[in-house]
Protein backbone atom coordinates (compact mmCIF):
# COMPACT_ATOMS: atom_id res chain seq x y z
CA UNK A 1 0.00 0.00 0.00
CA UNK A 2 0.78 3.58 -0.45
CA UNK A 3 0.88 4.81 3.43
CA UNK A 4 1.09 8.63 4.20
CA UNK A 5 3.16 8.53 7.85
CA UNK A 6 2.20 12.01 9.16
CA UNK A 7 4.81 12.85 11.79
CA UNK A 8 5.42 16.34 13.72
CA UNK A 9 2.77 18.44 15.23
CA UNK A 10 2.05 21.56 17.02
CA UNK A 11 2.40 19.96 20.64
CA UNK A 12 5.42 20.30 22.54
CA UNK A 13 6.01 15.73 21.96
CA UNK A 14 7.14 17.49 18.34
CA UNK A 15 10.80 16.24 18.23
CA UNK A 16 9.65 12.95 19.41
CA UNK A 17 7.01 12.53 16.88
CA UNK A 18 9.69 13.14 14.71
CA UNK A 19 11.53 10.22 15.58
CA UNK A 20 8.93 8.15 16.07
CA UNK A 21 7.08 8.78 12.57
CA UNK A 22 10.67 7.60 11.08
CA UNK A 23 10.81 4.44 12.86
CA UNK A 24 7.23 3.80 11.88
CA UNK A 25 8.36 5.10 8.24
CA UNK A 26 11.07 2.61 8.26
CA UNK A 27 9.30 -0.17 9.59
CA UNK A 28 6.34 0.15 6.88
CA UNK A 29 9.43 0.70 4.28
CA UNK A 30 10.66 -3.01 5.46
CA UNK A 31 7.41 -4.42 5.58
CA UNK A 32 6.76 -3.59 1.75
CA UNK A 33 4.66 -0.78 1.49
CA UNK A 34 5.20 2.77 -0.34
CA UNK A 35 5.49 6.00 2.01
CA UNK A 36 4.54 9.39 1.64
CA UNK A 37 6.79 11.27 4.20
CA UNK A 38 4.14 14.28 6.30
CA UNK A 39 5.65 16.89 8.43
CA UNK A 40 3.72 18.79 9.99
CA UNK A 41 5.21 22.03 12.05
CA UNK A 42 5.00 23.48 14.73
CA UNK A 43 3.11 26.18 12.72
CA UNK A 44 0.34 23.67 11.96
CA UNK A 45 1.35 23.46 8.36
CA UNK A 46 1.93 20.13 6.44
CA UNK A 47 3.99 19.14 4.07
CA UNK A 48 5.48 16.59 1.69
CA UNK A 49 8.83 16.92 -0.21
CA UNK A 50 9.39 20.06 1.06
CA UNK A 51 5.52 21.13 -0.55
CA UNK A 52 2.87 21.95 1.54
CA UNK A 53 -0.14 19.84 1.09
CA UNK A 54 -3.42 20.75 -0.29
CA UNK A 55 -5.70 19.40 2.07
CA UNK A 56 -9.90 19.05 0.41
CA UNK A 57 -13.05 17.23 1.92
CA UNK A 58 -13.45 13.60 0.70
CA UNK A 59 -10.35 14.17 -1.56
CA UNK A 60 -7.86 11.65 0.28
CA UNK A 61 -4.76 12.41 0.74
CA UNK A 62 -1.90 12.37 -1.37
CA UNK A 63 -2.96 9.62 -3.50
CA UNK A 64 -2.86 7.06 -0.22
CA UNK A 65 -4.40 4.23 0.57
CA UNK A 66 -4.30 5.13 4.56
CA UNK A 67 -2.84 7.20 6.53
CA UNK A 68 -1.19 6.57 9.92
CA UNK A 69 -0.38 9.65 12.47
CA UNK A 70 2.41 9.21 14.52
CA UNK A 71 1.56 12.22 16.51
CA UNK A 72 2.05 12.76 20.31
CA UNK A 73 0.07 15.15 22.74
CA UNK A 74 -2.75 17.99 21.46
CA UNK A 75 -2.75 18.75 18.20
CA UNK A 76 -2.13 14.56 16.53
CA UNK A 77 -3.43 12.33 19.25
CA UNK A 78 -6.36 13.98 20.68
CA UNK A 79 -9.17 13.64 18.40
CA UNK A 80 -8.45 16.31 16.17
CA UNK A 81 -6.04 14.96 13.29
CA UNK A 82 -8.33 12.23 13.55
CA UNK A 83 -11.12 13.83 12.86
CA UNK A 84 -9.37 15.36 9.80
CA UNK A 85 -8.63 12.40 8.13
CA UNK A 86 -12.36 11.24 8.79
CA UNK A 87 -13.39 14.34 6.41
CA UNK A 88 -10.45 13.34 3.81
CA UNK A 89 -11.96 9.80 3.64
CA UNK A 90 -8.85 7.88 3.89
CA UNK A 91 -8.55 4.64 6.28
CA UNK A 92 -5.76 5.88 8.73
CA UNK A 93 -3.65 3.48 12.07
CA UNK A 94 -4.73 4.04 15.30
CA UNK A 95 -7.49 4.97 18.16
CA UNK A 96 -10.83 6.99 16.06
CA UNK A 97 -12.07 10.25 17.22
CA UNK A 98 -13.72 9.88 20.52
CA UNK A 99 -11.18 7.02 22.03
CA UNK A 100 -8.23 9.36 20.98
CA UNK A 101 -10.55 12.65 22.74
CA UNK A 102 -11.07 10.27 25.88
CA UNK A 103 -7.71 9.10 26.69
CA UNK A 104 -5.57 12.19 25.67
CA UNK A 105 -7.67 13.87 28.77
CA UNK A 106 -6.63 11.92 32.12
CA UNK A 107 -9.14 13.32 33.94
CA UNK A 108 -12.03 12.53 31.69
CA UNK A 109 -10.43 9.06 31.14
CA UNK A 110 -9.61 8.14 34.98
CA UNK A 111 -13.62 9.49 35.42
CA UNK A 112 -14.64 6.78 33.15
CA UNK A 113 -12.56 3.82 34.80
CA UNK A 114 -14.05 5.07 38.02
CA UNK A 115 -17.57 4.74 36.55
CA UNK A 116 -16.50 1.36 35.39
CA UNK A 117 -15.08 0.31 38.69
CA UNK A 118 -11.82 0.13 37.80
CA UNK A 119 -8.77 0.28 40.43
CA UNK A 120 -6.48 3.01 39.79
CA UNK A 121 -4.46 5.67 41.72
CA UNK A 122 -6.39 8.37 43.82
CA UNK A 123 -6.69 11.80 41.63
CA UNK A 124 -8.30 14.71 41.67
CA UNK A 125 -8.68 18.17 39.54
CA UNK A 126 -6.80 21.21 40.43
CA UNK A 127 -9.29 23.91 40.92
CA UNK A 128 -13.02 21.63 41.94
CA UNK A 129 -14.72 21.89 44.61
CA UNK A 130 -12.47 21.05 47.81
CA UNK A 131 -9.30 19.86 45.66
CA UNK A 132 -7.11 21.37 48.14
CA UNK A 133 -8.58 18.67 50.98
CA UNK A 134 -8.61 16.36 48.62
CA UNK A 135 -5.25 16.34 47.93
CA UNK A 136 -4.16 16.69 51.60
CA UNK A 137 -5.87 13.69 52.13
CA UNK A 138 -3.39 11.79 49.41
CA UNK A 139 -0.27 9.86 49.82
CA UNK A 140 2.47 11.60 49.54
CA UNK A 141 4.49 12.59 47.06
CA UNK A 142 1.92 13.91 44.88
CA UNK A 143 2.16 14.05 41.16
CA UNK A 144 0.93 17.13 39.33
CA UNK A 145 0.35 16.64 35.30
CA UNK A 146 -1.19 18.93 32.75
CA UNK A 147 -4.09 16.56 32.22
CA UNK A 148 -3.85 16.65 28.37
CA UNK A 149 0.20 16.57 27.56
CA UNK A 150 2.58 13.12 27.86
CA UNK A 151 6.40 12.32 27.55
CA UNK A 152 6.11 13.91 31.23
CA UNK A 153 5.83 16.91 30.04
CA UNK A 154 4.91 19.74 32.77
CA UNK A 155 4.96 17.01 35.90
CA UNK A 156 5.81 17.97 39.34
CA UNK A 157 6.51 15.55 42.50
CA UNK A 158 5.82 17.68 45.46
CA UNK A 159 6.13 16.34 49.10
CA UNK A 160 5.41 19.19 50.71
CA UNK A 161 4.93 22.49 52.08
CA UNK A 162 1.18 23.32 50.35
CA UNK A 163 3.55 26.34 48.66
CA UNK A 164 5.43 23.63 46.18
CA UNK A 165 1.94 22.24 45.37
CA UNK A 166 0.86 25.93 44.22
CA UNK A 167 3.90 26.07 42.11
CA UNK A 168 3.19 22.88 40.55
CA UNK A 169 -0.24 23.89 39.61
CA UNK A 170 0.99 26.48 38.33
CA UNK A 171 4.02 25.13 36.16
CA UNK A 172 1.31 22.87 34.83
CA UNK A 173 -0.80 25.47 33.88
CA UNK A 174 1.27 27.02 30.98
CA UNK A 175 0.71 24.00 29.27
CA UNK A 176 -2.72 23.04 30.02
CA UNK A 177 -5.21 24.66 31.80
CA UNK A 178 -6.58 21.19 33.16
CA UNK A 179 -4.54 20.04 35.92
CA UNK A 180 -4.67 16.39 37.66
CA UNK A 181 -3.11 15.68 40.91
CA UNK A 182 -2.14 12.19 41.73
CA UNK A 183 -1.68 10.45 45.34
CA UNK A 184 1.62 8.38 44.62
CA UNK A 185 1.21 4.68 43.95
CA UNK A 186 4.14 3.55 45.70
CA UNK A 187 4.61 0.42 43.37
CA UNK A 188 6.40 -0.94 40.53
CA UNK A 189 5.62 0.66 36.94
CA UNK A 190 4.74 -2.15 34.58
CA UNK A 191 3.39 -1.46 31.48
CA UNK A 192 1.95 -3.32 28.71
CA UNK A 193 0.74 -2.79 24.58
CA UNK A 194 -1.93 -3.49 22.76
CA UNK A 195 -3.35 -4.09 19.42
CA UNK A 196 -6.67 -4.85 17.65
CA UNK A 197 -9.82 -3.69 17.08
CA UNK A 198 -13.08 -5.67 18.70
CA UNK A 199 -10.44 -8.62 20.39
CA UNK A 200 -7.51 -6.54 21.38
CA UNK A 201 -4.30 -8.75 21.75
CA UNK A 202 -1.83 -7.56 24.82
CA UNK A 203 2.19 -8.15 24.72
CA UNK A 204 3.73 -9.44 27.50
CA UNK A 205 4.25 -6.81 30.46
CA UNK A 206 7.57 -5.41 31.57
CA UNK A 207 8.78 -3.14 34.24
CA UNK A 208 10.83 -0.02 33.82
CA UNK A 209 13.46 0.83 35.83
CA UNK A 210 13.81 4.60 35.65
CA UNK A 211 17.48 5.70 36.49
CA UNK A 212 16.86 8.90 38.31
CA UNK A 213 14.44 9.62 41.03
CA UNK A 214 11.55 9.37 38.59
CA UNK A 215 10.67 8.33 35.04
CA UNK A 216 10.76 11.64 33.66
CA UNK A 217 11.30 12.63 29.81
CA UNK A 218 15.07 12.05 30.19
CA UNK A 219 15.00 8.91 31.47
CA UNK A 220 12.21 8.19 28.85
CA UNK A 221 14.43 9.23 25.92
CA UNK A 222 17.64 9.55 26.82
CA UNK A 223 20.12 6.92 26.65
CA UNK A 224 20.63 4.21 29.48
CA UNK A 225 18.11 6.44 31.42
CA UNK A 226 16.01 3.19 31.96
CA UNK A 227 15.89 -0.31 31.89
CA UNK A 228 12.73 -2.50 30.49
CA UNK A 229 12.98 -6.20 32.26
CA UNK A 230 10.57 -8.42 29.51
CA UNK A 231 8.57 -10.14 31.60
CA UNK A 232 7.98 -8.13 34.71
CA UNK A 233 9.24 -10.00 37.11
CA UNK A 234 5.90 -9.66 39.64
CA UNK A 235 4.68 -13.44 39.53
CA UNK A 236 2.60 -15.75 36.94
CA UNK A 237 -0.61 -13.92 38.85
CA UNK A 238 -0.27 -10.05 38.46
CA UNK A 239 1.11 -10.74 34.38
CA UNK A 240 -2.22 -12.14 34.02
CA UNK A 241 -4.21 -9.45 36.03
CA UNK A 242 -2.15 -6.63 33.62
CA UNK A 243 -3.17 -8.23 30.43
CA UNK A 244 -6.82 -8.68 31.54
CA UNK A 245 -7.13 -5.11 32.63
CA UNK A 246 -5.03 -3.82 29.79
CA UNK A 247 -7.36 -5.15 27.51
CA UNK A 248 -10.49 -4.52 29.64
CA UNK A 249 -9.46 -0.83 29.74
CA UNK A 250 -9.08 -0.49 25.79
CA UNK A 251 -12.46 -2.25 25.46
CA UNK A 252 -13.93 0.64 27.77
CA UNK A 253 -12.26 3.66 26.46
CA UNK A 254 -13.46 2.13 23.02
CA UNK A 255 -9.78 2.27 21.43
CA UNK A 256 -8.96 0.63 17.84
CA UNK A 257 -5.41 0.02 16.45
CA UNK A 258 -3.15 0.29 19.33
CA UNK A 259 -2.05 1.76 22.55
CA UNK A 260 0.13 1.25 26.03
CA UNK A 261 -1.26 0.48 28.86
CA UNK A 262 0.89 1.51 32.13
CA UNK A 263 0.27 0.50 35.68
CA UNK A 264 1.41 0.60 39.05
CA UNK A 265 2.14 -3.39 40.91
CA UNK A 266 1.96 -2.83 44.60
CA UNK A 267 3.93 -5.74 46.66
CA UNK A 268 1.28 -8.25 47.15
CA UNK A 269 0.03 -8.31 43.71
CA UNK A 270 -2.45 -5.25 43.80
CA UNK A 271 -2.66 -3.90 40.32
CA UNK A 272 -3.95 -0.29 39.35
CA UNK A 273 -4.29 1.85 36.45
CA UNK A 274 -1.95 4.98 35.61
CA UNK A 275 -2.69 5.90 32.49
CA UNK A 276 -3.26 4.65 28.55
CA UNK A 277 -2.03 5.97 25.68
CA UNK A 278 -3.21 5.98 22.23
CA UNK A 279 -0.08 6.92 20.43
CA UNK A 280 2.76 6.18 22.15
CA UNK A 281 6.24 6.52 21.54
CA UNK A 282 6.79 4.49 18.36
CA UNK A 283 10.62 3.92 17.59
CA UNK A 284 11.83 0.34 17.13
CA UNK A 285 13.48 1.13 21.04
CA UNK A 286 10.48 2.55 22.31
CA UNK A 287 8.56 0.31 24.98
CA UNK A 288 5.64 -0.26 23.15
CA UNK A 289 7.24 -2.42 19.76
CA UNK A 290 9.89 -3.82 22.67
CA UNK A 291 6.78 -5.14 24.54
CA UNK A 292 5.55 -6.59 21.08
CA UNK A 293 8.88 -8.07 20.26
CA UNK A 294 9.71 -9.74 23.16
CA UNK A 295 6.35 -11.59 22.31
CA UNK A 296 7.21 -12.94 19.11
CA UNK A 297 6.02 -9.94 16.73
CA UNK A 298 9.22 -7.99 15.16
CA UNK A 299 8.29 -4.24 14.70
CA UNK A 300 8.26 -4.25 10.47
CA UNK A 301 5.34 -6.70 10.96
CA UNK A 302 3.66 -4.63 13.37
CA UNK A 303 3.83 -2.03 11.32
CA UNK A 304 2.26 -3.22 8.74
CA UNK A 305 -0.19 -5.19 11.07
CA UNK A 306 -1.75 -1.70 12.44
CA UNK A 307 -1.93 -0.47 8.90
CA UNK A 308 -4.19 -3.18 7.65
CA UNK A 309 -6.26 -2.93 10.94
CA UNK A 310 -6.85 0.68 10.21
CA UNK A 311 -8.16 -0.38 6.54
CA UNK A 312 -10.48 -2.86 7.81
CA UNK A 313 -11.66 -0.67 10.08
CA UNK A 314 -12.31 1.71 7.52
CA UNK A 315 -13.79 -0.61 5.41
CA UNK A 316 -16.66 -1.79 7.98
CA UNK A 317 -17.45 1.96 8.96
CA UNK A 318 -18.18 2.85 5.50
CA UNK A 319 -20.64 -0.33 5.01
CA UNK A 320 -22.54 1.07 7.61
CA UNK A 321 -25.59 3.35 7.20
CA UNK A 322 -25.09 6.23 8.86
Amino acid sequence: MRVAVLRGGRSSEHDVSLRSGASVAEGLRQAGHEVVDVVIGRDGRWRAGGREVELRAAGGLLGCDAAFPVLHGPFGEDGTVQGLLECLDIAYAGPGVLAAAITIDKLTFKRLLAFHGVPQVEFCAAGEDGWRELAAAMPRPLWVKPSRLGSSVGISKVASPEAELDEAVALASRHDPRVIIEANAAGREVECSVIGDSEPETSLPGEIVAHADWYDYEAKYSEGGMDLLVPAPIGDEAVARVRELAARIYRIAGCTGLARCDFFVRDGGEVLVNELNTIPGFTATSVFAKLFEASGLAYPDLCDRLVRLGVERYERDRALSW
